[in-house]
């Protein structure tokens, strides 16, 4: 399953007339990262940054005046998205944006079920909270000592961490564990995953004299052997 894990960053909190301003996503397969990533600043072009929004991430109108435009840049994004779940942290925000964008394109939104909020997964795994980005990095051990200001390409690594912990940790990556944590770890916003196979069964370690010598050891313990009693039950 390939997921990215992204953040955006505005010019304000008002989709409809406020534009999306930094771009920065995490490409993940099968809960590991693959080392792809995405990272695009965007001129709002006649909107100006508000001075909330400045307080948060620091971006600046002078900074941006020579960034490519969303229509410039957004065959660049669908490209990198294309096929893979969007993750993101609070996604009905993010989601905001980027399907308001989308439409002034004319361009098709993104529909629900590609989605996956990870803060609605981290209130139903930890209702009693807090659960924002810093107070779930403190719960799972991860390093945001670098965090001083919101970015999204920073945020989307910090989240991208915080996810595969929250999922399973990095033993949903690598299947390991018993067979039911397994299972519920692969299944993620009910999106079940399809458990994996070998294309062959491997060989079996024993050979003809191992189970010869394995036959006469138990025929000289006599008929209360246990192993007697499971042979004769075969």
């Amino acid at each position: 399953m390939r997921e990215i894990i992204f953040d955006t960053e505005t010019t304000g909190l008002e989709s409809k007339f406020d534009r999306i301003i930094e771009i920065g996503g995490i490409e993940l397969m099968n809960h590991f990262p693959t080392g792809r990533s995405i990272h695009i600043y965007i001129n709002p072009e006649d909107r100006k940054v508000h001075p909330d929004a400045l307080a948060v991430h620091g971006i600046t109108d002078e900074f941006l005046q020579d960034k490519p435009k969303f229509a410039e840049v957004v065959d660049e994004i669908r490209a990198f998205f294309e096929g893979a779940r969007w993750v993101a942290h609070n996604a009905t925000f993010d989601m905001g944006f980027i399907n308001a964008e989308f439409a002034r394109l004319g361009i098709e939104s993104v529909s629900p079920e590609w989605v996956t909020d990870t803060l609605a997964l981290a209130r139903r795994k930890h209702p009693m909270g807090p659960n924002s980005l810093d107070a779930l990095c403190r719960r799972y051990g991860v390093d945001n000592s670098r965090r001083d200001k919101h970015g999204a390409l920073l945020d989307s690594e910090l989240l991208a961490e915080v996810y595969i912990e929250m999922i399973g940790g990095r033993q949903t990556a690598l299947g390991f564990g018993s067979a039911s944590k397994t299972q519920a770890s692969m299944q993620v916003d009910d999106q079940p995953m399809a458990p994996m196979q070998r294309e062959r069964s491997l060989p079996p370690r024993l050979d003809v004299q191992a189970l010869a010598a394995h036959e006469k050891l138990v025929q000289s313990m006599g008929d209360k052997a246990i192993w007697t009693k499971y042979r004769q039950s075969q």
